[in-house]
This record gives C-alpha cells, structure tokens and sequence, in this order.
C-alpha cells in the first residue's frame, strides 16, 4: 500500500523496529530517574521557549495554566526519542554481534528484567517512606 502512494520503494527491516522499540522500553523503564530528568528538562525548555513568544506580560499570563499543561505533556510525549536513540543503538550492536533472532530475545528479557526492577524499586521507595 505504501509503495503505491510513494513512487519510491523502500524496505523497512520489521525485525530491527521491533527490536530497537524492546531496547527502547526497557531502557524507558529501567532509567527512570533519568527519564523523570529528561521530562523536567524538556519541560522546562518548553516553558522558556514558549515565554519568548509573547510580547506582554499580560498575554501571557491569561493562558499560562493551559500552555504549562500542553508543555508538560508535549515534554512527556518528546522525552521517548533519547531512549529510542540509544536502544536503537544497543540493537544494533547486539544484531551486530549476535544476529537478530537474539537482539530481539534480549531486547524482551531487558523489557522484563527492567519491568520487575522498576516494581522492585517503587515498592522501597513506598515501603522507605
């Protein structure tokens, strides 16, 4: 279907998305610290980008409630690319060095692993408190 709308014909390795989205999510999960820092800085950057734009004070006082909330989610949705670029990155060197039947079978026991020490540290951190 898509080859019939682009003129052009070009191949998408299913086996490699696949395998870079696993890495992808476990580094998601299992750096979480480091994906609560990234969403911070984003939104951060977003709020001072966005305040540029405005000439008054006033103008932007009026929908700054609304802006902050749209900036939060827009920093939560862009903090996913870094750990796309770096689990593309560990699949490809494991598909390098392994093939890619296992970059995709480490890729689901990194997603596993990462998903129980992620419950494991949440429950101390509420256990802790």
């Amino acid at each position: 279907m898509l080859t019939e709308i682009l003129p052009l014909g070009f191949e998408l390795d299913k086996i490699a998305i696949a395998g870079a989205t696993l890495w992808s999510l476990a580094l998601y999960l299992g750096l979480s610290p480091v994906r609560e820092w990234v969403i911070l800085q984003l939104n951060r950057w977003f709020n001072f980008a966005e305040r540029s734009l405005y000439i008054s004070q006033s103008e932007f006082e009026k929908t700054r409630k609304a802006r902050e909330s749209q900036n939060a989610f827009y920093a939560s949705v862009f903090s996913i690319l870094p750990f796309l670029v770096i689990g593309t990155l560990l699949n490809w060197g494991v598909q390098i060095s392994l093939g890619s039947s296992w970059a995709i079978s480490m890729g689901i026991l990194a997603c596993m692993g990462c998903g129980v020490y992620e419950l494991g540290r949440r429950d101390g951190e509420s256990s802790g408190k």
